[in-house]
């Protein structure tokens, strides 16, 4: 049987992160988890190319905003089962077991990982504290979390939503708290934006963008603000 996971990674101007997020994803190629890794770019202008394609991940170049750029990844797919994955998110080594696990014993629903960010500042363990209660009690992860999902329930929800932010959020709303696992293994995601805007600003910066959304303020114009 071809292996089922085909991970699908949105870059732009990824160059930095992207190795040693490619790296992480090592225990699922050995383990003959990983069917194919699709890098979708939205026309990076630093080395993020040559970077995929030297690891032998499929290069897609589209336009620009997450939610088409995934959707561009799972229209080239041929897995059984999609993993969305941030460039600057980085899989604890036990991931592929866990996905593995998931797969056979719960098919039925999408995963997400417990997050951590890569900072030592005391913080960062506040926020990410904070992150998962949200995710667990809210059934909310966001695409930091990273999101396992089959073809067959990303096709029943309707796929990802053709916007520039809160696409994320928009698919975990749809998959429902009850058709969502966490996942025993962590996805350690980069601090930068926090540590140049400070934690709690940033923090309550995130939330005020995601309330002001599920009040119903557009994705796109929620885009805008965002840096």
């Amino acid at each position: 049987m071809p292996a089922p996971l085909s991970v699908i990674i949105p870059t732009l101007n990824a160059a930095y992160d992207l190795p040693l997020c490619l790296e992480s994803l090592m225990p699922g190629l050995e383990s003959g988890l990983i069917r194919e890794v699709i890098a979708c770019d939205a026309f990076s202008e630093d080395g993020t190319q040559a970077i995929a394609e030297a690891s032998g991940a499929t290069y897609i170049a589209t336009a620009k905003g997450r939610g088409r750029q995934l959707i561009a990844g799972t229209e080239a797919a041929r897995g059984d089962w999609f993993l969305f994955l941030h460039a600057d998110t980085i899989l604890s080594r036990e991931w592929a077991e866990r996905v593995s696990d998931h797969i056979r014993d719960r098919p039925g629903n999408a995963g997400a990982f417990r997050l951590k960010y890569r900072s030592d500042d005391k913080r960062a363990r506040w926020l990410e504290s904070r992150a998962n209660r949200r995710a667990r009690w809210l059934g909310l992860p966001y695409g930091d979390q990273g999101l396992l999902i089959s073809r067959e329930l990303y096709d029943a929800v309707g796929g990802f939503p053709d916007v520039r932010l809160m696409e994320d959020v928009m698919i975990v709303r749809a998959v429902g708290k009850k058709r969502l696992t966490f996942l025993d293994a962590e996805a350690r995601t980069s601090a930068v934006k926090y540590e140049r805007d400070g934690w709690r600003r940033r923090a309550w910066k995130n939330s005020w963008m995601l309330a002001r959304f599920l009040l119903g303020v557009s994705p796109d114009k929620l885009a805008k603000e965002y840096t």
